[in-house]
């Protein structure tokens, strides 16, 4: 009898958290648009394989990496609709459902990564984060993207004049684009898949892209110049589709957060850590890097800030900028 009531007790404290053999484990799709090597798959590797794991094969993530499902504003839309379970949008593509998110990517607004920290896992979380349940989709974690950088194949870039005129690719979100407008620069949108081509071909003579990025896709091949300019700040964000959150237990949903939370953390200390080493490596690609002083091109960014207002809206750009000021 004492035998059977054992059981009995430890059924009831295991079945909430194990996978019953016998019946069909919840499938998913995760679909981003990191290359194979960056840091952004390596986490969602990290992730799913966690996930799987301590929900004894209960949860299993099938990971697209580099595009494969289509470009990221695609990938999102089907995120929301429910045909991608997960996806890893920027705060610029979670921009078309929260004017909040837009206010993140606003020209030369961060000072450095613990400013970002603080506004974007704190106070901006509880202001906006409200706003994706009416899109259909849930808040994970924060993971990284990193501060944006200028290359071309013309010339150095020390000074804002140095960009006038350039052709620079920009993804399609108005923060890169008005930023680098407000530089002078003329703004080509081209799907990154067709970047490195572009480059080749002389379409445009530059991009802008975390160095993480500009390492991991070999943009040195076709870019001479690297400037340091840290222009726009984003993040990929960790989302999963609301109806699919639903079906979920309590104890999968906890496995889910906690599991999130840890790949976003690891690859956030990745790509910060390894910054300095891959700087170093561009240069011996051949790469000529500058620093130029990032004051002097905050300082043409208020055509950017008016035309950003459009899309993020007057106030929420100024309760934005309270949040990062108070940060510093």
């Amino acid at each position: 009898m004492k035998k059977m009531l054992m059981v009995l007790l430890l059924s009831v404290v295991f079945i909430p958290f194990a996978y019953a053999g016998d019946s069909k484990p919840i499938e998913m799709k995760l679909g981003h648009f990191a290359a194979d090597a960056h840091p952004g798959n390596l986490a969602s590797k990290m992730f799913a394989e966690a996930v799987e794991k301590r929900t004894n094969g209960g949860i299993k993530v099938t990971i697209y990496p580099n595009n494969a499902l289509g470009a990221p504003p695609e990938v999102l839309e089907q995120n929301i609709l429910g045909a991608v379970d997960m996806s890893l949008p920027t705060q610029g593509q979670l921009g078309k459902y929260s004017k909040k998110f837009n206010c993140v990517m606003l020209p030369f607004v961060f000072n450095d990564y613990a400013q970002a920290d603080k506004v974007l896992d704190g106070v901006f979380l509880k202001w906006a984060a409200p706003d994706l349940d009416k899109a259909g989709l849930v808040f994970l974690s924060n993971w990284e993207w990193g501060f944006r950088n200028l290359t071309n194949s013309k010339h150095p870039v020390n000074v804002p004049a140095d960009v006038k005129g350039l052709k620079i690719r920009t993804p399609p979100e108005l923060p890169t684009q008005a930023a680098m407008e407000a530089l002078g620069a003329v703004v080509a949108t081209i799907n990154f898949n067709e970047l490195q081509m572009a480059l080749k071909q002389g379409v445009v003579d530059g991009q802008e892209n975390p160095i993480a990025v500009i390492h991991s896709n070999k943009i040195y091949e076709t870019q001479k110049y690297l400037a340091i300019t840290g222009h726009n700040y984003n993040c990929m964000v960790h989302v999963i589709s609301k109806k699919v959150w639903d079906k979920l237990t309590a104890a999968q949903k906890k496995i889910v957060q906690e599991e999130s939370k840890k790949a976003g953390d690891w690859m956030r200390k990745t790509c910060r850590d390894a910054e300095s080493k891959q700087i170093s490596e561009l240069k011996g690609f051949g790469m000529e890097v500058t620093y130029p002083d990032k004051k002097e091109f905050k300082k043409l960014m208020t055509p950017a800030y008016d035309r950003m207002k459009a899309i993020a809206g007057e106030e929420n750009i100024a309760a934005f900028v309270k949040m990062v000021d108070e940060a510093k």
